[in-house]
């Protein structure tokens, strides 16, 4: 019997509810995010469906794609609610040496809220969580080296 090995991806997508232009400039500030890709809700080549989209978003992000280090995050205003929950999950950046750390903490905590600070924990030479400006969670951690 054969079998088809399928490799998926997994990446977050971020809906900033009518935000998402202002953090995606963040993060490209933050953490130096490329914008791979950005399609405003103007942009969309199919009129959409009834009810999906509120009158006056033709300006807001519909789409983007941000690289950040190896990975994409992609982020959306969505439905333009005004409302930010980012209840359940955390992104975690790893880096490879504390000044980078500090660094990166740094910059995500302007605005934001330090929720653990950086320390040496058994796994990390350097670790700790901060929730963003938009209430996203991050972990930053170096990498542990081999040994």
């Amino acid at each position: 019997m054969s079998t088809t090995k399928t490799n998926p991806v997994t990446e977050p997508y971020l809906f900033f509810n009518g935000r998402c232009e202002e953090a995606i400039e963040f993060y490209r500030k933050a953490l130096g995010a490329e914008v791979e890709m950005l399609m405003r809700f103007k942009d969309n080549p199919e009129p959409p469906q009834p009810g999906t989209a509120p009158p006056g978003v033709e300006n807001k992000v519909m789409h983007a794609s941000l690289r950040i280090g190896e990975n994409s995050v992609m982020a959306s205003d969505g439905r333009c609610t005004g409302k930010l929950n980012f209840d359940g999950f955390a992104l975690s950046l790893r880096v490879k040496s504390e000044a980078e750390a500090d660094r990166l903490f740094a910059a995500l905590a302007d605005g934001g809220k330090a929720q653990m600070p950086l320390a040496k924990t058994f796994f990390s030479p350097r670790f700790g969580m901060v929730t963003d400006r938009f209430g996203v969670l991050w972990m930053i951690l170096v990498s542990q080296a081999p040994g």
